[in-house]
């Protein structure tokens, strides 16, 4: 999986612990889990691992050829398939061009030598025309392969003043580890507007993973918003960011706005069991969020403490990359906000 601020890759047994407490009884291994905000499919991916049969949602496109890679292609239709494509644009020779000369030139995300090989296994994609799913498995593949090799933080907001030792690493394609589909049924990805998709889509339980503050996904990885559309944008500024940045705005980055839409998103789920999960660093309060909840039924709420991302280790660095300012605290606590129709016991936290 790709660098990712926000990945729930700490939390994912505390999440499916709650989401197998709150599904509707019956067969909850059975049961349709909607997850609308998907990021890298962290959660997705551990829903589907677990039988549940899965929706995936996010607006960004390297999102959702992620989740079209984890959550809806399946191990049995496609491993092999894909196995074999990746060998072959494994052996293509370099060919640098555009992507080359503005994210390892004019910026530098990834050596040039690594640019170059990029170039030409994403023009190589593009070329096969591959059924969509087996197009998001590579281009998922080459993601991940240019995440293991890039010269940042772990955002593209800004890159290493020097070479990270892993960007001198040769670039190399890795099958990603994709999964069969459960017993429940087959998965979907799909690539819309949250409240859009929480009007249209009937499921047993929703889990909603918004955007908490000012920081935005498509901006922290326009890079590879870019790798997978392949539409060589106008870019600005010394990251060479997407003129599109400042154009396709989330209300959920909004300290105005990100209330009004979550409410309206929560007001049009269709689903009798929601889990909010949101940080104590966001524009919400912890008594905003419950307001908001409690008119789904009964409410209960799950603190924990975790860990800030990396960059708040490493610290505040100018264009420079000199270190300016200091850091706050390290540490923040999660909520899971979880809401039924019905009373229920939640999991005691297991032992460290």
């Amino acid at each position: 999986m790709i660098k990712y601020i926000g990945s729930k890759r700490l939390l994912v047994t505390r999440i499916l612990d709650a989401i197998g407490a709150a599904v509707p009884p019956g067969a909850p291994k059975g049961a349709t889990v909607l997850d609308l905000f998907s990021g890298t499919a962290r959660v997705g991916i551990a829903l589907k691992a677990a039988g549940y049969r899965t929706i995936a949602n996010d607006h960004n496109a390297y999102a959702h050829a992620i989740a079209t890679c984890y959550v809806q292609a399946d191990a049995e239709r496609w491993a092999d398939t894909a196995r074999r494509i990746l060998d072959d644009l494994q052996r293509l020779p370099p060919s640098p061009g555009w992507f080359t000369r503005t994210y390892c030139e004019q910026a530098r995300f990834l050596h040039p030598d690594n640019g170059a090989r990029v170039e030409a296994i994403r023009n190589g994609i593009a070329a096969l025309a591959a059924e969509p799913e087996l197009e998001a498995i590579l281009l998922t593949a080459l993601l991940e392969a240019a995440d293991r090799v890039d010269s940042t933080a772990g955002l593209q907001m800004a890159y290493m003043k020097q070479w990270a030792p892993r960007a001198l690493q040769p670039l190399a394609l890795r099958l990603p580890p994709l999964l069969p589909r459960p017993a429940a049924g087959a998965c979907t990805a799909l690539c819309g507007d949250a409240e859009a998709v929480a009007a249209s889509v009937d499921c047993d339980l929703a889990y909603l993973d918004p955007p908490y503050n000012q920081h935005s996904y498509l901006r922290n990885y326009h890079v590879w918003e870019t790798l997978v559309r392949w539409d060589q944008p106008e870019v600005y500024g010394l990251a060479q960011k997407r003129t599109d940045c400042r154009t396709r705005l989330s209300d959920f980055n909004s300290r105005r706005r990100i209330g009004p839409a979550l409410a309206r998103t929560i007001a049009a789920l269709r689903c009798p069991a929601i889990i909010v999960s949101f940080n104590d660093e966001g524009y919400l309060a912890r008594a905003e969020l419950e307001a908001m909840l409690s008119a789904r039924g009964h409410l209960a709420v799950i603190e924990i403490p975790h860990e800030r991302y990396v960059g708040a280790k490493i610290g505040i660095h100018n264009p420079q990359g000199e270190k300016v300012g200091r850091v706050g605290r390290l540490t923040n606590v999660e909520y899971l906000f979880v809401a039924t129709e019905r009373r229920i016991e939640l999991p005691a936290p297991q032992a460290a």
